[in-house]
């Protein structure tokens, strides 16, 4: 009895991962079409820079609830904090200029790239697709470090820097998403064939 109901709540927070990952690859993708479609230097462009850490933040505190609240989940607590500390920089920084914006997004991308491969870690046990997740971060925690290093140059950037950073965020998203998918196919035709 106390195992099948262990299953159920595992059961629910994969479903719910899943979904969440296919909403996070949806708004990176979003993200990046309305970032191509705006110009470089408009307001648009300037309101994408600060949703995309706002959303991070939103969709943290959501994941974080759903998956026991954010005292049990302290990597995505923190990656709350980060990505809001974040959304004020770019606010601030958009005044300064496009390279401290860059900055900025690279000093969120190294720390919250940190953080979401800590949170892969500790969910690899008990759900797959954590891999993805993994590389993700690692893979974010990199790009931060890009992103600082050219922020430090005379060139200027624009959003169009920071759109292959969410682009490669929505694949690991999918992978992710679409990994739970066939893992749960699977599961139930397993469960099919003994039953």
């Amino acid at each position: 009895m106390v195992h099948d109901q262990l299953d159920l709540v595992r059961d629910d927070r994969e479903r719910w991962l899943k979904q969440y990952y296919f909403i996070r690859a949806a708004f990176s993708v979003a993200w990046v079409g309305a970032a191509f479609a705006v110009g470089p230097s408009s307001a648009t462009a300037a309101a994408l820079l600060v949703l995309y850490p706002a959303w991070d933040a939103a969709a943290n505190v959501v994941d974080g609830l759903r998956s026991g609240g954010l005292k049990r989940n302290p990597t995505q607590a923190l990656n709350v904090l980060v990505s809001l500390v974040t959304t004020v920089a770019v606010l601030i920084t958009l005044q300064m200029g496009m390279n401290s914006v860059l900055a900025v997004f690279g000093a969120w991308a190294v720390l919250s790239g940190l953080l979401q491969l800590g949170t892969a870690i500790r969910r690899w046990k008990s759900f797959g697709a954590q891999w993805a997740m993994v590389l993700s971060g690692g893979q974010s925690a990199l790009a931060g470090g890009v992103f600082i290093f050219q922020a430090s140059t005379p060139a200027v950037p624009s959003i169009a820097t920071v759109t292959g950073y969410a682009a490669v965020g929505a694949i690991y998203f999918m992978v992710s998403a679409i990994w739970l998918t066939v893992s749960e196919w699977r599961r139930r035709a397993r469960q099919a064939q003994l039953g």
